[in-house]
């Protein structure tokens, strides 16, 4: 007797209801996509089973467009090309990269939109179509596992990520065809993963340092509620700075100071990262550089590495007391810290933020996977199908203060930075000079007074204000920060009722137009490889082809073939040959069907010699069929 599973009325989902939904850990050093199976989070992993695809994207005419593993291989010999660690770029001006572009081998070309591009053998690439390339690679990988296209995904982000990278991460989904559920914040997404909403209830700390990024958030977990009552961070401080020192390092003592080139240099982070990771489980490591007329030897130890990050491990210590101030908490009301990110294996990273906070922190999941799996849960519950988990509420906070640029130069601040999200709040401006009928609108982030340390988000004017006297105009300015942590800006004359209003599109995020022609682009190019690979397919069935008829006219020709028949074969086999490198696939198939079609009475010749040589001196009957 069956027995059969008795849900709740409306709770069951049946399987043409179920929706396919991921999470995407969109990483500096390694990206991951996790989706929920059978209630159960999971990583998807690739053909050859590896979870963890390399964030390294690599533009070459020879071989097009390679992403993971394949590209990271040639990042030492190719590294103007190869561009790695791209979320440090996203959302960013030059002027933002610029304390770093000593030490990325890139060309970088400065844009009209802020944001830079970066010269490769097949043109310019801005940082949103590399992270685009990436995302592209993770969504075939689900689309395959899973059997089919996708609802909606989640895509973390660092809690510290501005608006500008914000909006720069949701052009790169944009332009690799996925939806967007949610943009979540990493340690939210760590904290779904670690299942603390069915723990203890009270104050929990996230400490996320990844390969390029540091977030710190304090959560306040009530039934099922998360609340982050404060965010603090780095986004330009992880693990690849750690890289950078040890490369450092390594330049002094092997005196190359004077023979630094780009592939030099890349082979030198290579090796200072591989080094970092041996050393989490050993207390030295020797490391070896052959690089053209550079051969040298040396060993780093444990200890001599540790300082030479302690420096870089105490930054991180900084946005940790901030977050602490900000929360109005202190160390004993703390329950527990959780661990994510790569580079929270290194030893002195743990022991330092366990004396710190003065408990141990959690470890149990893997810190490169467990973003990963929170946002594939979260992913799981807003496209539909998790109706036990109907119950979890995520309360984000804005991570930097939003405001209005006023007279003088100076910020007014109408969103204060680690307020709850979504949230819209107003204030009431008014016009400085008598018949003023417009008023320029500037919306800024950051936590300094003037305008000019602040990051510019967006700027508008807002048109028909009645001619009034300087101060008798009442303009309503209202900022609205959507669950992604995106803002929208109005202004009203409350007189008149004039209204203007701007979604922000941050100056390094790419225009409606720009995504649009990019996944023109995209189409375009997707066509181009498609033909590439019936190209290369066809020269490979060309190739195995050509290599078995002549093995076969090596062996039979002369025996089993007239004259005129063994010409049109070769005549056949020539064409090919010379065809076969060119770019016309149906050419070359046209080229393979007509010696296909020549030598099939040879080969019908051949098998009929095997099987007579097979059958020659035995009796019918003896022959097992």
């Amino acid at each position: 007797m069956a027995l059969l599973q008795i849900t709740e009325p409306g709770q069951s989902t049946t399987p043409h209801q179920h929706r396919l939904s991921v999470g995407i850990d969109l990483g500096t050093t390694h990206s991951l996509v996790a989706t929920i199976r059978s209630g159960i989070a999971d990583i998807l992993p690739d053909s050859d089973g590896q979870c963890l695809l390399p964030s390294v994207v690599r533009y070459s005419k020879e071989a097009g467009i390679e992403v993971g593993d394949l590209a990271k291989a040639k990042a030492a010999v190719d590294p103007l090309n190869t561009i790695a660690s791209v979320k440090r770029l996203m959302g960013r001006g030059l002027a933002d990269v610029s304390h770093t572009a000593n030490h990325l081998p890139y060309q970088f070309v400065d844009a009209d939109v802020g944001m830079p591009r970066i010269n490769t053998e097949l043109g310019q690439v801005s940082p949103v179509e590399v992270s685009a390339e990436i995302l592209k690679v993770l969504r075939d990988r689900a689309q395959e596992a899973l059997g089919g296209e996708l609802s909606g995904v989640v895509i973390t982000v660092p809690a510290y990520f501005d608006d500008a990278q914000r909006q720069a991460t949701r052009d790169a989904a944009r332009l690799a065809g996925l939806s967007v559920l949610r943009l979540l914040n990493e340690p939210t997404a760590a904290a779904v993963a670690y299942g603390l909403e069915k723990g203890d209830e009270g104050i929990h700390v996230i400490y996320d340092l990844g390969g390029g990024t540091f977030d710190v958030s304090i959560l306040q977990l009530n039934k099922g509620v998360f609340e982050v009552l404060a965010t603090a961070g780095d986004s330009a401080l992880g693990g690849d700075d750690m890289d950078q020192v040890i490369a450092e390092w390594l330049i002094e003592q092997a005196g190359l100071a004077n023979k630094l080139e780009h592939k030099l240099l890349r082979t030198l982070i290579e090796q200072a990262r591989s080094a970092k990771e041996l050393l989490t489980l050993r207390s030295e490591v020797e490391i070896k550089i052959e690089y053209e007329q550079i051969s040298w030897r040396g060993v780093l130890t444990r200890e001599v590495f540790e300082g030479l990050v302690m420096a870089l491990v105490q930054r991180t210590l900084l946005p940790c007391r901030r977050a602490l101030k900000d929360a109005s908490i202190t160390l004993d009301e703390i329950k527990a810290v959780v661990m994510v990110g790569g580079a929270t294996r290194v030893p002195l990273v743990r022991n330092t933020v366990g004396t710190f906070f003065e408990c141990q922190p959690l470890v149990d999941l893997d810190p490169d996977k467990v973003v990963a799996l929170g946002a594939a849960r979260q992913a799981d519950q807003l496209v539909g199908n998790n109706n036990s988990a109907a119950g979890l509420l995520l309360l984000d906070v804005t991570p930097l203060s939003l405001g209005i640029a006023t007279m003088g130069g100076l910020v007014e601040k109408i969103i204060p930075r680690n307020t709850p999200i979504p949230v819209a709040k107003a204030q009431e401006f008014t016009t400085f000079k008598d018949g003023q009928t417009a008023m320029q609108l500037h919306a800024v982030q950051g936590e300094r007074e003037l305008v000019d340390d602040c990051r510019s988000l967006a700027q508008f004017v807002l048109h028909g204000i009645p001619a009034m006297v300087a101060g008798a105009a009442k303009i309503k300015v209202s900022f609205q920060v959507d669950a992604d942590g995106l803002l929208s800006v109005s202004a009203e004359e409350l007189s008149s009722g004039v209204q203007s209003r701007v979604q922000v599109k941050p100056s390094y995020g790419l225009t409606d137009d720009e995504i649009t022609a990019m996944l023109r682009d995209s189409m375009a190019h997707a066509a181009d490889d498609v033909a590439s690979r019936l190209l290369k397919e066809q020269q490979m069935d060309a190739e195995r082809l050509l290599e078995s008829v002549q093995a076969a006219l090596a062996m039979d020709g002369e025996r089993l073939l007239e004259a005129r028949e063994k010409e049109l074969i070769l005549q056949a086999m020539h064409n090919l040959s010379d065809n076969m490198t060119g770019d016309d696939h149906l050419h070359i198939k046209k080229l393979i069907a007509t010696l296909n079609e020549v030598s099939t009475t040879f080969a019908a010749r051949r098998m009929d010699s095997s099987m007579q040589a097979a059958l020659k001196g035995h009796r019918v009957d003896e022959i097992d069929l």
